[in-house]
């Protein structure tokens, strides 16, 4: 079974999404994890725009990078400029990949306005994470 890490600045709103897409799209081929260079919760807002899809991420937990050092990992993928430039070097064979999504939680404007970003964000890594299974797992 294939080992996947996403992983994100602080593990609360694009590395959420794409760990609930990666844990829908990939089943039982692969166990998903994410993780950021920081750690700030799971988004309340990462949370409501994925359960509009149906998916249901309210049981994850923001982790830190170095709780999964000890995890060879197959895939590690990076959601953020950030993130990537903040990744170590990881001593296993993992594939790297790397997609800079807009941060939806530095959105801004009305409530609803904010909604259509964080959906909008949401499609994108759908898209990322629907390809990114069927080319690799």
């Amino acid at each position: 079974m294939k080992k996947i890490l996403v992983l994100c600045t602080g593990n609360s709103c694009r590395s959420q999404i794409a760990e609930g897409y990666l844990r829908h799209f990939a089943g039982d081929k692969a166990e998903i994890y994410s993780a950021g260079v920081e750690t700030h919760g799971v988004n309340p807002r990462a949370i409501a725009t994925m359960a509009e899809d149906g998916i249901d991420i309210s049981g994850h937990t923001s982790n830190n990078l170095s709780e999964y050092s000890h995890i060879p990992f197959d895939f590690v993928i990076t959601v953020c400029d950030h993130a990537k430039e903040r990744c170590p070097v990881f001593p296993s064979t993992a594939q790297q990949f790397h997609e800079n999504f807009p941060d939806p939680a530095k959105a801004t404007g009305s409530e609803e306005e904010v909604r259509q970003q964080f959906r909008a964000v949401r499609q994108l890594i759908k898209n990322y994470m629907q390809e990114f299974v069927k080319n690799n797992l």
